[in-house]
């Protein structure tokens, strides 16, 4: 009889087209995600390359004036992308992984970002995470929505009813077909991108996996849930649908729209004024005031004095250290308004699988709002540690040659989600899936 339910199933050309539909879409989006992939590798290797003759040649030019030398000397910090962002690109591909910085003002150079085509961004990325999110729930829908009706409208339900000892039972058993063989696509689907997306086989991949396979139940046991009060095809299909339209369009426009009001950031325009005053104000501003300003933040320079005369390189990096001082505080509420927003968005998505789902493939994969953030918070750091090397060496007059140059090359950023992070990325869907079939069980002990 399972084989008859699946050569039934399958000898549907619609069934078919569905399947082929949905792994060449599948197919295409990891194709997306190696591409996006490789265009990271290749900025990171070009990065390398020319960082180092970037500085032979500024160091050939300008090696009697070390203070010269670092107003054009740019250091690269990279954000070092995991291949698993070639399933879930993210924010990535809005936020640069890539900071080229010098040691004058970060707040001008923190926010820079990659040339890209405005027209891609604003049609958005078909990875794997689309598919999943957006396009398996329409197959599930499209399989599952007849599943009881089709039985009913054909008088065949009267019949079997009479001869299978477990109404339920046989309804699961047409349902097992389609859990089948949605799982095969989805487990082809994910081999393909492990493969070509050369994704280690670690915790994080196993999470995607588990999230993927509880987000596929999750809408099996919708459908169930539906099909169970025993409709008209037509009911359950539209009922379905304006399920699907309702979880993936119009809940998390309304989230997005929530946060964003009840989180707003004028930091992100005060921050750029305040910097770029903070620094063009005090080439009019006493040199003296301006130098105490700078020496109450590094204390430990002050030995070098207050010299007033002329243009000198101790003024000058102590104004654009003016320019990060004084747009410090709204850089702290920029960063913390910015942090608030994503963590209302975890907590309002723990009610939505599809939203949390996204989150937490943004958050294995390293390409989430907060990953950006500790990226610039690491950024920070990287600057300061720059500032703190050189400082005393301009401030001295060091000569360029005196520098061991070769030790400059990229600095690499890396993060790591830990265990309890993990579990609290799969318990919200785990529940909420739990919590449909549930239901779906005592509503089909009716059945028997």
């Amino acid at each position: 009889m399972y084989k008859l339910l699946f050569l039934q199933f399958l000898r549907s050309r619609a069934v078919m087209a569905s399947l082929v539909l949905t792994l060449v879409l599948g197919a295409i989006s990891i194709g997306i995600g190696h591409q996006f992939l490789s265009q990271k590798r290749a900025a990171i290797d070009q990065v390398e390359s020319y960082q180092k003759s970037h500085i032979e040649r500024n160091v050939a030019l300008h090696k009697d004036d070390l203070g010269l030398l670092m107003y054009y000397l740019k250091f690269a910090f990279v954000n070092n992308p995991d291949n698993l962002s070639g399933l879930s690109i993210g924010q990535s591909d809005v936020n640069p992984n890539i900071q080229r910085i010098t040691i004058k003002n970060l707040e001008g150079q923190r926010y820079d970002t990659d040339l890209v085509n405005p027209m891609n961004l604003q049609s958005g990325n078909l990875d794997l995470s689309f598919v999943l999110i957006y396009i398996f729930p329409l197959l599930i829908i499209v399989f599952t929505f007849n599943l009881l009706s089709e039985e009913t409208e054909t008088g065949t339900w009267r019949l079997v009813s009479v001869q299978t000892p477990s109404k339920l039972k046989y309804l699961l058993l047409k349902l097992s077909v389609r859990v089948i063989l949605i799982y095969m696509v989805l487990g082809i689907l994910l081999a393909g991108a492990k493969i070509v997306l050369s994704i280690p086989f670690d915790v994080n991949f196993m999470m995607v996996v588990l999230l993927s396979v509880c987000y596929v139940a999750f809408w099996f046991a919708l459908c169930f849930f539906v099909i169970n009060f025993n409709r008209n095809s037509s009911f359950n299909a539209l009922l379905l649908l304006a399920s699907w339209l309702v979880l993936l369009i119009l809940l998390p426009a309304g989230i997005n729209a929530y946060v964003t009001n009840r989180y707003p950031v004028p930091e992100a325009l005060s921050t750029m004024i305040s910097q770029r005053d903070g620094y063009h104000t005090k080439w009019d501003t006493d040199k003296r005031e301006t130098l105490q300003k700078f020496y109450e933040h590094y204390p430990q320079f002050e030995a070098f004095g207050y010299p007033t005369d002329g243009f000198n390189w101790i003024w000058y990096y102590a104004m654009q250290q003016m320019g990060d001082d004084d747009s410090a505080q709204d850089t702290k509420a920029l960063r913390q308004k910015m942090r608030e927003r994503e963590a209302a968005s975890k907590k309002l998505s723990a009610f939505l699988p599809n939203m949390h789902l996204q989150l937490a493939l943004n958050e294995l994969a390293g390409t989430s709002l907060d990953e950006q953030l500790n990226f610039l918070d690491a950024t920070s750091d990287f600057h300061e540690e720059l500032r703190l090397f050189f400082y005393p060496k301009i401030f001295t007059e060091l000569s360029g040659d005196m520098i061991d140059w070769a030790k400059f090359t990229p600095k690499y950023s890396y993060s790591e989600m830990n265990d309890k992070k993990r579990m609290h990325v799969i318990w919200p869907l785990l529940t909420v899936t739990l919590v449909i079939l549930l239901c779906c069980f005592a509503i089909g002990r009716r059945l028997h």
